[in-house]
């Protein structure tokens, strides 16, 4: 068969059944992305003779005799298509594993389509962005500037890798090929909780290309959470790379190894499993109940309470809530609920695993390459010295990648054969398997006095931790910011963390604190409206402010430093954005409109010990080379690494090369959440890079007699007085004498600073359906001094739409035996371009007082004020509080219509 592939012709058969996406990837064209495998995201669009189309749905023979082409043959770095270049200088895209699907089908628009873009765009899923930074690299909206040397700080400058972001060269976890690779698949468990009676491999291993089949008695019996922290004794080892008893649908069972990756899943199919069927909870208040089937027999020290399936109870007080309640005028309470929500980052889990000089080696797409090296030389028994982790580009983390669940899989195996070995997930296994937002019940009791003064504060937080403990126990530690966000003498704080027979909840943006600010906020909201007070005025009577303490599970000390009123300037910036005059809707008759705020409160570092080192060196080609464990998922991280660093080397970002997340050639790096990526390893940049900033400036100095004081750099050299010294000179020099301007710096997530935002909405309501339509959409937020605006504002909008998904459409369904019913984008639904308005992003001017050069990580937080600002816009637009997410139209229409019959009657 011929095929003509980005201008070239070939002869080619495909496998019966292959797909247009796997032919074209086997070819090399790594461009073309897996991101569903059914047609609903986008990511691996191609053309067909100048027609956008989803190759995962395309049959590979039916481009024989056609021309396709893939972002590849679209434009090369030297020579861009107009639509990369506008994805590279709006910048259109954030991670980017969606970026060339998205200029496929962008660069083949009609002026029509332009015009009409929720339409056009309805194929192409995007869950960084927010879907603005998109539409304005379609409209040829520029927001990329060029930093002047030893400026970069305050610039737009545009992201490292943007040219190969948009011409698909940039590589991402899977993109390689290696002689002789083998391919891991998983049989999963049917039941929620059963225990393994029998394991029969026979047929499997008979399968042609099987090599091995693993089961629990082929690994190593070590217990360890796969949850990524520096310190591991805040999570609870409580699993095993494989066990022999399933605590959830899904959980897997076996893993077979195979040289394709029809051959592995074949083995799967014929590999035959007995199982003792044990009783299974699904809903955490009747796991804690007596007599509760119990899912962990013989914990890890660190769980609480195996008996009735509790990892984790914090309780807590200051003061006396019911002494505050006694004083209060008047008293609200409510329970509020939030569903479990995948991160349905386009790029599903993977890792490779390889043999090299005696050392594995695992490429990973991993938020923590450092601490998922420790684990693996734990649970293999291996020297530091016999093992490297990296990462190439990963294609979106949300904190789902602060987990160890691929890497140990490839790496038993690699181990085992000394063969490279990959393991994929499929989307099916991100939605069955991987570790989605914890579900969370809080019932919340509020108490204030006629002027609003808060008496009382008392929150009960229940939170499903799943099968398995993971972040259980730090995400409920993370929930006190709700409660810390206001001033009230007296809080009583009591939460759990329970296991269930469910997926394994995890890391997710926000970690902890999303679901109780939806409780929180929507309380304050009931509680002001019982005051006969306007929602914002009660915050702004309530909120904590400079010289406050932050007071939520205790009164002790601790190492965050409040010193700036942000949360109140986002206040004040948002009440007088919405107070703005509004052009009325053209909606027609039915709508209901009304408007919402909430607010959150972040610190700035997890209180976990985060760690990084920086290495910057000035090599024999005048580039500086900055070294730096972080990896880069689209949180943006890499650019302001560079913008830093430019600035204090008194150069431009183009002479800055940036190494990073890999354990071989970047220091240890707990790892890029909680905002740290710019917090913690900002810091590290910043004095790596002043240190060798000292040492050419001391050694100019001396080279020159001049006094240090009367020396300064700019780009390419050194003026010590009257003279001038040139970069190249100086290193020549340097070498000569066995001298290199090269320095390592370590940072801390210690002391904390807190950042703040402020969400407003104005909806539309449909009186009948239960429609939501979102007419305008405000953010301000505290960034500190702000690195590159354009990221900060992508981030505020990313953080919008994911907000967005939580609080209306995204829900994990479980049928009766707890097994997920809707695993996939299609039945799942994030939002799409569609979904998402575009948000106005106002910037609090303010400046940390530790974070680097003054900035705050503020990416995590902007996430926690959405759902409850848009409980709170439908309930002011409906006169009914919702208080279970997400608010479906359905879920919204039952009570419209409840309302309305009684209205009538």
């Amino acid at each position: 068969m011929t095929y003509n592939v980005n201008g070239k012709a070939f002869d080619r058969e495909p496998e019966p059944g292959q797909c247009l996406r796997t032919f074209l990837r086997a070819l090399g064209h790594h461009g073309v992305k897996k991101g569903c495998d059914a047609g609903d995201c986008g990511a691996c669009t191609v053309w067909l003779d100048g027609s956008p189309v989803h190759s995962c749905i395309t049959p590979a023979f039916r481009a024989e005799g056609h021309e396709v082409t893939t972002i590849e043959g679209l434009g090369s770095p030297g020579s861009l298509h107009p639509m990369q270049r506008r994805f590279r200088d709006a910048p259109g895209f954030q991670c980017g594993f969606c970026t060339a699907g998205m200029i496929m089908t962008s660069a083949a628009f009609t002026e029509a389509q332009k015009a009409d873009l929720p339409r056009a765009l309805k194929g192409n899923l995007c869950r960084c962005t927010g879907y603005r930074a998109v539409e304005d690299a379609v409209k040829g909206v520029v927001g990329v500037e060029t930093a002047k040397p030893g400026k970069a700080v305050g610039t737009s400058v545009g992201a490292p890798a943007a040219n190969d972001v948009v011409t698909g060269r940039a590589e991402f976890t899977m993109d390689t090929r290696m002689e002789g690779m083998l391919h891991l698949k998983v049989v999963h468990s049917p039941h929620a909780h059963a225990r393994i009676l029998a394991i029969d491999k026979t047929a499997a291993l008979a399968v042609p290309g099987v090599h091995r089949v693993y089961t629990w008695q082929d690994v190593p019996r070590r217990r360890f959470t796969t949850a990524i922290h520096t310190d591991h004794l805040v999570d609870p080892d409580d699993t095993y790379i494989l066990d022999d008893t399933v605590r959830f649908v899904g959980q897997r069972v076996v893993a077979v190894l195979a040289d394709t990756p029809g051959a592995a899943e074949e083995g799967c199919r014929k590999v035959v499993v007995e199982y003792e069927r044990l009783p299974a909870v699904f809903d955490p208040e009747e796991a804690m109940a007596e007599g509760a089937p119990q899912i962990h027999g013989t914990p890890d020290p660190f769980v609480r309470d195996p008996v009735r399936n509790i990892l984790l109870e914090l309780h807590s007080h200051i003061g006396d809530v019911e002494a505050g309640f006694a004083e209060a005028d008047v008293i609200h309470e409510g329970t509020y609920s939030s569903p479990r929500v995948q991160h349905a980052h386009l790029e599903t889990h993977g890792s490779i695993a390889w043999m090299e000089d005696g050392r594995l080696n695992v490429r990973t797409s991993s938020q923590s390459p450092s601490i998922a090296k420790v684990k693996l030389s734990y649970l293999f028994a291996l020297r530091p010295d016999q093992l490297r982790v990296f990462c190439k580009r990963v294609g979106g983390g949300f904190g789902g990648k602060q987990e160890v669940i691929s890497e140990d899989l490839v790496a038993l195996a690699t181990l085992d054969t000394g063969r490279p070995v990959c393991f994929e997930y499929t989307r099916e296994e991100e939605f069955t398997t991987a570790s989605p937002r914890h579900p969370m019940s809080l019932t919340v009791k509020l108490g204030a006095k006629a002027d609003g003064t808060l008496t009382a504060v008392q929150v009960r937080n229940v939170s499903n931790t799943g099968a398995y403990g993971n972040h259980g126990g730090e995400t409920l530690y993370a929930g006190g910011a709700a409660v810390m966000i206001y001033r009230c003498p007296n809080k009583k704080y009591d939460a759990y963390s329970v296991y269930t027979n469910t997926v394994p909840s995890g890391a997710l943006r926000g970690y902890g604190m999303t679901q109780p600010a939806f409780a929180m906020e929507s309380a304050m909201h009931e509680l002001a409206l019982a005051l006969h007070m306007d929602p914002l005025e009660l915050r702004r009577r309530n909120i904590v402010r400079p010289g406050d303490p932050l007071v939520a599970l205790h009164d002790g000390p601790d190492d965050v430093t409040f010193t700036e009123d942000g949360l109140a300037k986002c206040i004040d910036l948002v009440d007088r954005a919405m107070a703005r005059p509004a052009p009325e809707p053209n909606l027609g008759p039915g709508w209901l409109i009304g408007s919402g705020v909430a607010s959150s409160l972040h610190e700035t570092a997890p209180p976990t010990e985060h760690i990084s080192e920086a290495w910057v060196t000035l090599g024999d080609d005048l580039v500086y080379e900055v070294a730096v464990g972080t990896a880069e998922f689209g949180e943006g991280t890499s650019t302001a690494h560079v913008q830093i660093a430019a600035g204090q080397l008194g150069t431009t970002p183009s002479r800055i090369r940036l190494v990073q997340s890999d354990t071989d050639r970047t220091g240890f790096d707990t790892g890029a959440f909680a905002s740290a990526g710019l917090f913690v390893s900002g810091n590290a940049v910043l004095r790596a890079s002043n240190a060798v900033r000292d040492r050419i400036l001391e050694f100019a100095a001396a080279h020159t007699g001049v006094h240090l004081v009367m020396c300064s750099m700019d780009d390419d050299g050194v003026t010590c007085g009257d003279r001038r010294v040139s970069l190249a000179e100086l290193v020549a020099l340097a070498r000569a004498r066995g001298i290199r301007f090269t320095a390592a710096r370590k940072a801390y997530g210690s002391p904390r600073s807190v950042t703040s935002n402020t969400q407003g909405f104005r909806i539309a309501v449909h009186r009948v359906t239960g429609e939501i339509r979102i007419l305008y959409s405000v953010q301000a937020t505290d960034a500190g001094v702000v690195i590159n605006p354009q990221q900060v504002r992508g981030q505020v909008e990313g953080a919008v739409a994911q907000g967005i998904g939580f609080a209306l459409t995204e829900n994990f369904l479980l049928d009766a035996d707890g097994a997920v019913v809707n695993p996939n984008f299609r039945n799942y639904r994030i939002p799409t371009y569609a979904d998402v308005p575009r948000t106005e992003v106002l910037l609090v001017d303010s400046a940390d007082s530790v974070g680097p050069l003054r900035a705050k990580g503020m990416a995590e937080c902007s996430i926690n004020p959405v759902a409850p600002a848009l409980a709170n816009a439908l309930h002011d637009a409906t006169g009914i509080r919702y208080r279970a997410l997400p608010l479906t139209p359905e879920r919204i229409y039952s009570r419209l219509g409840e309302k309305q019959h009684v209205s009538k009657a």
